[in-house]
């Protein structure tokens, strides 16, 4: 069974199904978690640490054999003799065979020098720009989309206006054949318009070629399976008249996607300079630890202390002053790309204007020649019967006729795009 899709049914295939629009999506949903990433800088940063060891021997021994004073030696010798039969006080003692300790620090910092607020300022616009360049992305692939199935709508209109003509010449060789029977005419006029039908045959078979393969890359671009029963059908314009220019100037007021991330990329490169000069100012964080363990002691025990940091980079200013100079240049440049291609998309949109304003007055230009070749062949045929025109006459007319029938399709299309084309510049 026959599926029958429009363009618009084509644009909304595309848009769930074509893997470029969806891996810019994909580039969204990477910036906002870049932006997550960004934000938790706000919040304290906490970390655990572990340690344990065991020692084959006390890594700390010492006993009164190693006194290094004699007199001191055999004092202590003699008070141990006193006191050693009353406790389990021992000649020699060992630290530190084994143990085992946990610590956790938490840092808040208080002042970076504002890079943390600049950092997801940066990061903010990162998903504005991830997101007007997937507009601007599904935007241009929509419009090779909608060039891709204008492409096929205009061959079948050309095979439809190659199958009329060939039911001309099947007219015109009726009477052809019956003035070769009356002996008005030679056998050359007969083979004449044979070569003519073989050519429209000919032409009828690389029309149907064409239409294939501009169906297949269709099919590619919509993310569909390609199918000989697919039929792409143009809806009738609702509004033929061009755009008038105020409506026109209306439309300009809009703000274009490309203009935006210009402006964007000037605001992301003074917020780099921003992040520039928090690395030169003081820096200011809290800081507390906790510790439990029995590193040194064999009975566990805890501590905690807190404090607070404070880092000036004094002799960051030399090459910071350097690195600001840098980013000026950068904006400056960024303002000049951003006045350039503002100007360049201006011309850009009068020329999509004109362009459709110019397809629209040479269409009503066409109709009126196609009326003309119409009545031209016509005239035609009945001067060949009167035997006034000779069959070249007639199949001149009638290869004016059909170029005018062409013309006539192909000025529709660039008219209807060039329409779509100004209309998408401001969307």
């Amino acid at each position: 069974m026959a599926q029958t899709l429009t363009l618009d049914s084509c644009l909304a295939l595309a848009r769930r199904n074509n893997v470029e629009i969806r891996t810019s999506q994909m580039d969204i949903e990477n910036a906002r978690e870049v932006k997550k990433q960004v934000f938790t800088k706000y919040f304290p940063q906490v970390n655990l640490a572990g340690l344990g060891y065991w020692a084959v021997n006390p890594i700390i021994h010492f006993g009164l054999e190693d006194m290094q004073s004699n007199d001191m030696r055999e004092l202590l010798e003699s008070l141990y003799d006193l006191v050693s039969t009353e406790s389990d006080i021992q000649k020699e003692t060992s630290l530190m065979k084994k143990g085992a300790s946990g610590s956790v620090m938490i840092t808040q910092p208080l002042y970076a020098g504002g890079r943390i607020v600049t950092g997801n300022k940066l990061a903010s616009i990162g998903v504005e720009a991830a997101e007007l360049q997937s507009e601007m992305k599904e935007r241009d692939i929509l419009e090779n989309i909608e060039s891709t199935f204008y492409l096929v709508t205009g061959l079948q209109k050309k095979v439809a206006t190659v199958n009329a003509a060939l039911t001309l010449l099947d007219t015109l060789d009726r009477v052809v054949q019956s003035a070769l029977a009356n002996g008005l005419v030679t056998r050359s006029d007969a083979l004449q318009l044979q070569l003519k039908r073989n050519e429209m045959l000919a032409n009828q078979q690389q029309l149907s070629s064409g239409i294939r393969l501009s169906k297949r890359l269709l099919c590619c671009q919509i993310g569909i399976d390609y199918s000989d029963t697919l039929v792409f059908t143009e809806e009738p314009i609702r509004n033929q008249i061009p755009l008038d220019l105020s409506t026109y100037q209306a439309i300009k007021q809009s703000q274009r996607p490309e203009k935006r991330l210009l402006e964007l990329s000037v605001e992301a490169e003074q917020l780099q300079k921003r992040l520039t000069v928090g690395e030169a100012l003081p820096q200011i964080a809290i800081v507390g630890s906790g510790f439990y363990g029995n590193i040194i002691k064999k009975d566990a025990s805890a501590n905690a202390v807190g404090l607070v940091s404070l880092s000036v980079p004094l002799t960051g200013w030399w090459e910071t002053s350097h690195k600001l100079k840098q980013h000026d240049i950068r904006i400056a440049e960024a303002r000049e790309k951003q006045e350039y291609y503002n100007q360049m998309m201006s011309l850009e949109e009068e020329k999509a204007y004109s362009d459709m304003l110019d397809a629209a007055m040479l269409m009503r230009s066409d109709s009126v020649a196609l009326e003309i070749a119409k009545e031209n062949y016509r005239l035609a045929v009945l001067n060949y019967r009167a035997g006034v025109y000779t069959l070249s006459d007639v199949l001149e007319a009638h290869a004016l006729l059909l170029h005018a029938q062409n013309a006539i399709t192909d000025r529709h299309t660039t008219y209807i795009v060039a329409r779509r084309r100004l209309m998408d510049l401001h969307k």
